[in-house]
């Protein structure tokens, strides 16, 4: 009777076969994650400072142009800071303005940038950004 041999698990070859796969796959995804991360956290910056801009209309139809009125955030419905940003607003000139947000606690790819609403003379508002990479922007934002 010939003698069978028990299945006794792996070999170690096609272990390190599978480690050798999980590491290529971690290599491509970790990139990508950090992508994403820094996209969500820019949009999620966008749209902290979004609200301003109705109260920013209001305080420009009413006539006011001081830059008090503006450079204190809470006339415009926004704090002055949150754990995604510094918030920051100028007052208009010509009718063009600016509400910011500086980015702080935020992925490496987004440190020292900023994401803002601008308002033209036209009255449209424009979302512009500087030290942002563009493969995270978000739609409809241009880089400065």
């Amino acid at each position: 009777m010939p003698s069978q041999r028990a299945s006794a698990g792996f070999t170690l070859i096609e272990l390190m076969i599978v480690v050798a796969i999980v590491a290529i796959l971690a290599a491509i995804a970790t990139p990508l994650y950090q992508v994403y991360v820094a996209r969500s956290q820019l949009t999620a910056a966008l749209a902290e400072i979004s609200p301003g801009r109705t109260a920013y209309e209001l305080l420009f139809d009413e006539g006011i142009q001081t830059g008090t009125s503006y450079a204190n955030v809470d006339n415009l419905g926004l704090p002055a800071s949150t754990p995604r940003c510094n918030i920051s607003a100028q007052a208009p000139t010509n009718g063009q303005g600016v509400i910011q947000c500086t980015l702080v606690n935020s992925s490496t790819l987004l440190s020292n940038g900023t994401i803002s609403w601008q308002r033209s003379t036209s009255g449209d508002w424009d979302c512009v950004t500087s030290n942002i990479p563009s493969e995270v922007l978000p739609a409809g934002c241009i880089a400065n």
